[in-house]
Parts: C-alpha cells; sequence; structure tokens
C-alpha cells in the first residue's frame, strides 16, 4: 500500500477520515451511508441555525443522505443526481477483506454466483470485517479510508480490546470511486 498523502495535498482525504471516524462511532453493522460534501460556507448561509455545529474554517462539510435502498448498491448509485450545491460525495460500507491468495481461489466463483462468493467470503475463517470509506469530489480528487475492525491476538486476555486497523490509499476502491463519480455526470 501506498502512504497517504498529507493533509494539505489531498483535502478529500481529511473528509474521508471524518466520514469514517462519523460511522465509527456508532459501531459496527451497519448498512452504507451516503453523504453529500458540501462547502460550509453555503451550508451556513442555507442554515446559519448550524453555525455553533460546523467550524466555518473548514471548507467542506459532509452531511448524511437517507438511507440507501436495500439491494444493489450499484444499482442504487445509478440514480443519484446532485444539486450544483454539493461538489463531491463519500460512501461507507462494511466489506468483507480477505488475503490475496484465498481471492485467487475464489475468482471461479466470482464468475460463476455472486452471491455464492459472498457467501463463501462471509464464511471464511481467515475473512477480515472492514469499514471502507470512499470519496470524491465533482473536480476529480479521490480517498479512500478502510477500518479493519479488530480482533484479539491469540494471547491477550479475554478482557483485552480488539485494535483496529486504518489504511488510507484512493487505489483501495477503483471501481466504487468510478460509481461515485459518475453520480455527477448530467
Amino acid at each position: 500500500m501506498q502512504p497517504s498523502e498529507p493533509p494539505a495535498a489531498n483535502p478529500v482525504a481529511g473528509l474521508a477520515r471524518e466520514v469514517e471516524e462519523f460511522v465509527a462511532s456508532a459501531g459496527w453493522d451497519q448498512p452504507p451511508q451516503l453523504f453529500a460534501l458540501v462547502p460550509t460556507a453555503a451550508l451556513l448561509d442555507e442554515q446559519p441555525e448550524l453555525a455553533g455545529q460546523l467550524d466555518r474554517a473548514n471548507p467542506l462539510t459532509p452531511v448524511a443522505q437517507e438511507a440507501l435502498p436495500e439491494g444493489d448498491l450499484a444499482e442504487s448509485l445509478g440514480r443519484i443526481a446532485w444539486p450544483e450545491i454539493v461538489v463531491g460525495c463519500a460512501l461507507a460500507q462494511e466489506i468483507i477483506v480477505l488475503p490475496p491468495d484465498v481471492e485467487a481461489e475464489l475468482e471461479g466463483v466470482a464468475e460463476a454466483d455472486a452471491e455464492r462468493l459472498r457467501r463463501a467470503a462471509a464464511d471464511h475463517p481467515r475473512r477480515t470485517e472492514a469499514r471502507l470509506v470512499a470519496a470524491v469530489l465533482r473536480e476529480g480528487d479521490v480517498a479512500c479510508v478502510m477500518r479493519l475492525r479488530g480482533t484479539r491476538p491469540d494471547d491477550a486476555s479475554a478482557d483485552a480490546d480488539a485494535v483496529d486497523e486504518i489504511v488510507e490509499s484512493p487505489d483501495l476502491a477503483p471501481n466504487l470511486l468510478e460509481a461515485l463519480k459518475t453520480t455527477f455526470l448530467p
């Protein structure tokens, strides 16, 4: 994995982290969540009552959207059209991550049956649960943040806290980033 860019070099990475931290505060086992990225100044102009909750120094503010419909995520994203005030969006979703050698074993299943692949990944003993946040700006900047759900090491006591790992790279979810970009096409 490539090291993440410094916040000044890629402000959308900071927004992706902010969205991930917000979603993480509610715990695990959540449905996908979509956020509009809106200029903070414009949001405060339209809703001045938010002045005590938002920092005008932050150029963009993530705004949680209504729940996405159950079913195919790509289909749901394909129906989204943003108003001009929305300059970007972010999607948080829980996923299963498998080691590369396991992914190679399951390639034939992927081509045959997507539901069978989901079940095989979810039941695999070497799976890791994760939360992925992908964020895009209308102008083209992208970022991804993934929180790998922590586990206790085998030698840790039952009282030991599980430790999550955070990975940042714009290369984590190229297909999802492209799907999010298409929500800004006319």
